[in-house]
């Protein structure tokens, strides 16, 4: 949970917030089929549904009141994986950002598969 503090009084924002936020953002953007999850029983790679992409997402959270975030993807196939993961940094932290106030201090994205259009 983030804690931070204006002239009006407290605002606490909780990680689950954040992990929706860059969901939504990361999975708005060309290229980007969805959120992936590494299944523990047989080790393959799924592709989230919607309402639970967020865990494809894990906030870490700075001593500095910052935010790192690490996200799994999958994108379609023949896409241009640094240009789309450009993308979504950008799209990541401009909405984050706009909408918490939160600095985000890192962005590491884990392409774990690629799937046909």
């Amino acid at each position: 949970m983030v804690k931070l503090q204006n002239e009006i009084g407290n605002i606490n924002i909780t990680g689950d917030v954040l992990t929706t936020l860059t969901g939504e953002a990361a999975t708005n953007c060309f290229g980007v089929k969805g959120m992936t999850i590494r299944s523990v029983t047989d080790g393959l790679v799924h592709l989230l549904k919607r309402e639970f992409m967020g865990k494809g997402v894990r906030v870490t959270y700075n001593s500095d009141n910052s935010i790192s975030i690490d996200l799994h993807i999958g994108v379609d196939q023949g896409v241009n994986i640094p240009v789309v993961c450009e993308s979504i940094k950008d799209q990541v932290r401009y909405k984050v950002s706009k909408s918490t106030g939160i600095e985000i201090k890192q962005i590491d994205i884990f392409v774990d598969t690629m799937l046909l259009g």
